[in-house]
């Protein structure tokens, strides 16, 4: 993927949109035989780290949505439908990606990413849930390494380049010129005509999963037909998702012949789904116009939570300044005694951004009591205790949180800095290292260690452990290179 130039490397971020495009075609029922062909090509082991460096180009660009709130509530949506899909042993990771059209794309290795504009768009739960659904069901089903096997490519960075020029031909003339030389163009349309199989199958297994979750199925159908007359008056200057994913009238009637027959269920939203829905409001558009459209909707009581409502004003007035206004507005709302992680971390973020550092450490060690597996009440928690002067016991409630998170990256970068405040640097690196680790970069973890290790600072017992990672890492590193050029 190194050898791409830097003008395609930048269509990285939606490289599977174009990979994976829906169609409207009818299929039969049951599993299809995935057989050991596409395995054999692409292993999962290289459709993870394919993933992984996706994902690294990702997490560089100012669009990647890294909040830990977001984030949170869309992995829990996405494992209670990974729990009830084609496979549930499969690793998954959904992020948000800070755009308002409506989109979301399945990359190798089970990442998921979803733009914001979808999650705003979204008028149910279940709407939302039908989209994920889809896209679980394209990694359960090794739809990538089956693409791979239908066109006998072995190598990652061939795969790299032919989605790319998938990608160029149907958003850029220009650049599709240039890219379709690296990948022939009858094998591109080859690749295209193998995946509407592929968008037949993540259809009726992405249903049979949302059914299995106890979500509305009908949403998927609702959610369509709404996008179908959205396209009509966008024409060709429809957004992203309705060029990349077409929905017509067939696909339409094949997901309403498949709900017909299922008994009529009413499921409510969570609460989270919309408080989440209203921080994206409150944080995407500008503080004065997230205000105004708050009092608005309050006003006129037009709104589907009322709670979620007031939860965004403050949130709103907070980044306008207006702190004892939102104070007011959180006072209120907690005494209605919601049960909710997210406002009584909105609650401790007050104390923090009124400087009240030691009530803020006193929210958050209330809070964490209460939702000991929110994580960004973790998150928030740490570094109110590093601003406290209280550097020791962050580093303690951080250790003990890596023994049940042993897999977050932010814990590991929190305890960076909690080291560095101590000027302990061989054990900042360390931390660091760590971190990139989890971020699926070794190069930079490599090189972290190596800062760490030429400082030259630590007992016998701390250099040794960094030594041994750092060959461990290196052999990693190795390896993963080693498979990527292929045989």
């Amino acid at each position: 993927m190194n050898a791409l130039s830097a003008q395609l490397r930048s269509y990285l971020l939606y490289l599977v949109i174009a990979l994976l495009p829906f169609t409207p075609r009818a299929i039969a029922d049951g599993l299809p035989n995935l057989g050991e062909n596409s395995q054999a090509v692409l292993t999962p082991q290289q459709e993870r780290r394919l993933g992984e460096e996706i994902m690294q180009e990702i997490r560089q660009d100012r669009t990647f949505y890294d909040d830990p709130e977001v984030t949170e509530y869309l992995n829990d949506i996405g494992y209670r439908l990974v729990a009830n899909s084609a496979d549930s042993s499969l690793h998954f990771e959904f992020f948000a990606i800070r755009d308002n059209t409506l989109n979301a794309f399945a990359l190798p290795g089970g990442f998921i990413g979803v733009h914001t504009g979808l999650i705003l768009s979204a008028q149910s739960e279940s709407e939302l849930a039908s989209v994920l659904a889809h896209e679980i069901a394209h990694v359960t089903q090794h739809h990538i390494a089956r693409m791979v096997a239908h066109q006998q490519q072995s190598t990652l960075p061939t795969l790299a380049a032919l989605a790319v020029a998938i990608l160029a031909a149907r958003t850029n003339p220009q650049i599709s010129e240039g890219a379709l030389a690296a990948a022939q163009a009858g094998a591109v349309q080859s690749q295209l005509n193998f995946t509407r199989e592929n968008e037949e199958e993540a259809d009726r297994i992405g249903l049979q999963t949302l059914t299995r979750s106890h979500f509305d199925p009908r949403a998927m159908e609702s959610f369509f037909e709404r996008l179908q007359k959205f396209g009509r008056l966008y024409d060709n200057n429809a957004p992203a998702y309705l060029r990349t994913h077409p929905v017509t009238s067939d696909r339409i009637a094949e997901i309403e012949n498949r709900v017909s027959a299922l008994p009529y269920r009413q499921v409510p939203d969570s609460l989270d789904f919309q408080l989440i829905r209203a921080k994206l409001r409150a944080d995407l558009n500008t503080p004065q116009e997230a205000v105004k459209e708050f009092n608005t909707s309050l006003a006129e009581k037009k709104y589907n939570n009322e709670t979620a409502q007031r939860y965004g004003l403050a949130r709103a007035l907070m980044q306008l300044g207006q702190l004892s206004q939102a104070e007011q507005i959180l006072m209120q709302l907690r005494k209605l005694k919601p049960d909710s992680a997210i406002i009584e971390t909105q609650w401790a973020e007050l104390a923090s951004a009124e400087n009240n550092k030691a009530e803020a450490v006193k929210r958050y060690r209330a809070a964490q009591q209460l939702y000991p597996g929110h994580h960004a009440l973790a998150y928030g928690y740490a570094t109110a205790l590093l601003q406290n002067g209280q550097t020791g016991d962050a580093l303690k409630f951080l250790s003990d949180r890596l023994q049940l998170y042993k897999d977050d990256y932010h814990l590991y970068e929190l305890q960076a800095k909690a080291y560095a405040a101590l000027g302990n640097g061989l054990l900042s690196h360390q931390a660091q290292a760590e971190a990139y680790v989890r971020l699926g970069n070794l190069s930079a973890a490599i090189d972290q260690l190596q800062i760490a290790l030429k400082q030259g600072k630590g007992n016998f017992y701390q250099l040794s452990i960094a030594e041994a990672r750092l060959r461990e890492l290196r052999a990693q590193n190795s390896a993963a290179h080693k498979k990527q050029k292929g045989p």
